[in-house]
């Protein structure tokens, strides 16, 4: 613990799963995070876990710039620059090629790749040399899953920011990865699959890991927390995958 002491950390979808779990462990190693998220409900039930000396909340959409602007405005007011920043907000839809669908679309690019792409540009002016930015990809970019394409494209590009971006602010000692979580049981399951479908999923889902079971958001939580740290400071442009084992073996 102590490994972030006296750092500021943004982390996008910080209210709930692995958002939630990292903006929890971020926090115990010493980090003020400033997560923002579109419940309020649920921002303020993480803000009272977190515990609000080390916690700041903001209701926004990482899709809205105006939002984004308001969470950086925070930041800066606070007057100690930017350290850590988890691009992790993500949403998606399941839909085979023949009925993807225009909303759908938008909806998965504009959280996932454009919601990305501004979370990090509007950073940019506040990250103190040395930062580190860790992009939440996914195994799924990787996988072929049937009905999940539109998702998989998505966060491949969210794989490819990581290498572009790695290379561009390097100068400036600025640490760009990626990670890419597997099989997780968090509520998105549900909130994809529905709650009648959901414990077979899971069931399912437990068996595509080589570990034989699906992963927690705090076995996520620790690689960021790794990644934010000066322990992987010779880490650059990596892709790390917490999958147990799914796309490995």
């Amino acid at each position: 613990m102590g490994q972030l002491e006296g750092k500021t950390a943004v982390i996008t979808g910080g209210h709930t799963g692995i958002g939630l779990a990292t903006s929890i462990r971020l926090a115990a190693e010493g980090a003020h995070v400033f997560i923002i998220g579109r419940r309020k409900a649920e921002l303020d039930a993480a803000v009272e876990t977190i515990g609000s000396e080390s916690a700041t909340a903001m209701a926004g959409d990482v899709t809205n710039l105006a939002d984004l602007d308001r969470l950086y405005d925070a930041v800066r007011a606070r007057g100690r620059g930017l350290d850590v920043v988890f691009a992790n907000a993500a949403t998606a839809s399941l839909a085979p090629l023949e009925q993807i669908t225009e909303e759908q679309i938008d909806q998965t690019f504009g959280v996932n790749v454009r919601g990305t792409l501004f979370t990090v540009q509007k950073a940019l002016p506040l990250l103190n040399d040395g930062a580190s930015v860790i992009l939440n990809a996914s195994t799924a970019a990787g996988n072929g899953t049937e009905a999940f394409s539109l998702y998989a494209a998505s966060k491949a590009a969210v794989r490819s920011f990581a290498r572009g971006w790695a290379n561009e602010l390097k100068g400036r000692g600025i640490r760009v990865n990626a990670i890419s979580p597997g099989p997780i049981d968090t509520t998105g399951i549900t909130d994809l699959f529905g709650e009648e479908n959901a414990p077979s999923v899971k069931a399912h889902l437990a068996t595509t890991a080589a570990i034989g079971r699906m992963g927690r958001p705090e076995e996520v939580a620790a690689v960021v927390a790794f990644l934010a740290s000066e322990q992987s400071s010779f880490v650059l442009g990596a892709n790390w995958y917490v999958d147990g084992g799914e796309n490995q073996i």
